[in-house]
């Protein structure tokens, strides 16, 4: 019996140091779960604001990243501090640059647009504006479909005529299945997925994929995401 009992035992403890061991290394990049083909999407990028702290542009390597999404905005009046600075250093290393903001259910899309539009310059060369559509870090209050649909429109409606392009959706699968559903079918999707080969939906094609929250990369001191382009860099500098 006591024998049992300490075999027993040892496989708790054997399971819990395992389980310990892989949250690590998930936790620090060191393994994930999805492997985009670099054959089949050899452009790839990153998004960064102001967690990763001072970047050495001069250190992010090229040959590995050619585009990077930077977080503007947040909110009605929300400026991420680093966001000047890492547009500037971004573009004067060479790489294609976009911005984004985050936006919250608690605000009006009119006025989480005009903080967009006075943060981020006008520039012909920049990539498309991105909306950042998640749960995750967002207020709590859950209005209706329809008026987060409305508030979303009345968003992307100001930040498309002000730069000429179309606001690209970051989305993740619950955000899609609570508030997005068929809707805004007309803008490019960028589908968050860290578990597998992203699913279509509604027949509309994603044309970024996050596939990784962790990443590492010289110049950049702490965990960055990943992400890869579906199809050529032009894809990116569609219009309206």
């Amino acid at each position: 019996m006591k024998r049992k009992f300490l075999f027993f035992l040892l496989v708790i403890i054997s399971f819990f140091l395992l389980g310990i061991g892989l949250y690590n290394a998930l936790n620090s990049g060191k393994i994930w779960f999805v492997y985009p083909s670099t054959s089949q999407y050899p452009i790839r990028g990153i998004d960064v604001s102001n967690h990763q702290g001072k970047i050495d542009w001069t250190l992010v390597p090229k040959s590995e990243i050619s585009f990077v999404y930077i977080k503007a905005t947040e909110g009605r009046d929300f400026k991420d501090k680093s966001f000047h600075l890492n547009w500037k250093k971004a573009k004067a290393n060479g790489f294609f640059v976009g911005a984004y903001h985050f936006f919250t259910l608690c605000k009006s899309g009119k006025e989480q647009a005009e903080n967009f539009i006075s943060t981020v310059p006008k520039e012909i060369d920049s990539l498309p504006p991105v909306v950042d559509l998640e749960f995750l870090g967002n207020c709590k209050e859950r209005s209706s479909m329809k008026d987060v649909s409305n508030e979303i429109q009345e968003f992307l409606n100001r930040v498309d005529s002000h730069y000429g392009k179309k606001t690209i959706l970051y989305l993740t699968y619950e955000f899609i299945d609570r508030y997005i559903g068929p809707n805004f079918q007309d803008h490019p999707i960028w589908i968050r997925d860290l578990f597998k080969h992203p699913n279509t939906f509604s027949n509309q094609r994603w044309i970024l994929w996050q596939y990784k929250s962790r990443g590492s990369l010289p110049g950049i001191s702490g965990p960055v995401d990943m992400n890869v382009l579906n199809g050529e860099l032009k894809i990116l500098t569609l219009t309206k």
